[in-house]
């Protein structure tokens, strides 16, 4: 992420270190058969279309829970673990699709966690966000960004270059502006523009500039010829 702040990203990877820590306590106490591989947080996206562009961390891990253990008790577990370690925690209901769910939603810091059980099924779901952060400096006003997040040279290993923003990161309908002209070259003929949806990043890789290559589907695999020599 080329003119990135590095004590900013620093302080951005030590939050989703922190976070990561935590979700592997939940995990391993509330699941059976854990997979920590799974639990990756990958590479800062944008967080919102605000200018300067902030970034957060997340990362998402379902497992399920031990046969003795109910939905109520799994949720009970994970709001004493979270309180005992410094989280400030509520508990609610929600339904999805005919399905009651006991979400355990906890923050610390700016960081979020929710633990998510239901008596309808074993599975147990884990989701965690850290704070975001600003990690550039703001763009002169109404410019798009001239530096790309990434270029091959700046790939995280295992990551191709966005082939819809070719590691810009910003939207290329819009360069970035959030707004597009319906007549060249008259200002008042601004218009949202409906590719990002005002919020100036790539739809595709949410503002990273690059994909992993172990979650492209065949279809995004065919941008990439490459790939199929690998």
């Amino acid at each position: 992420m080329d003119g990135t702040s590095s004590a900013a990203r620093e302080e951005l990877d030590r939050l989703a270190r922190s976070l990561r820590r935590q979700m592997v306590v939940l995990i391993t106490d509330l699941t059976v058969r854990v997979h920590l591989r799974r639990l990756a947080f990958g590479e800062p996206k944008v967080a919102d279309g605000s200018d300067p562009s902030r970034y957060h961390c997340s990362a998402t891990y379902q497992g399920n829970r031990p046969a003795s253990a109910t939905a109520a008790g799994t949720a009970s577990r994970a709001v004493s673990l979270l309180r005992a370690a410094g989280w400030e925690v509520t508990v609610s209901q929600e339904d999805d699709d005919g399905r009651l769910w006991t979400v355990v939603l906890a923050h610390r810091d700016g960081s979020t966690v929710r633990v998510l059980t239901s008596d309808d099924t074993p599975a147990v779901a884990f989701r965690g966000q850290t704070p975001a952060l600003v990690l550039r400096p703001p763009q002169p006003a109404g410019q798009p960004v001239q530096e790309p997040e990434r270029t091959p040279e700046t790939l995280t290993p295992g990551y191709v270059l966005c082939y819809e923003c070719d590691g810009v990161g910003r939207c290329p309908g819009c360069g970035g502006r959030g707004w597009v002209l319906r007549t060249p070259g008259l200002a008042e003929s601004r218009s949202r523009c409906s590719e990002c949806a005002t919020r100036k990043f790539c739809p595709i890789c949410r503002g990273a500039g690059q994909l992993a290559i172990s979650n492209l589907s065949t279809y995004q695999r065919g941008y990439y010829p490459e790939l199929e020599q690998d």
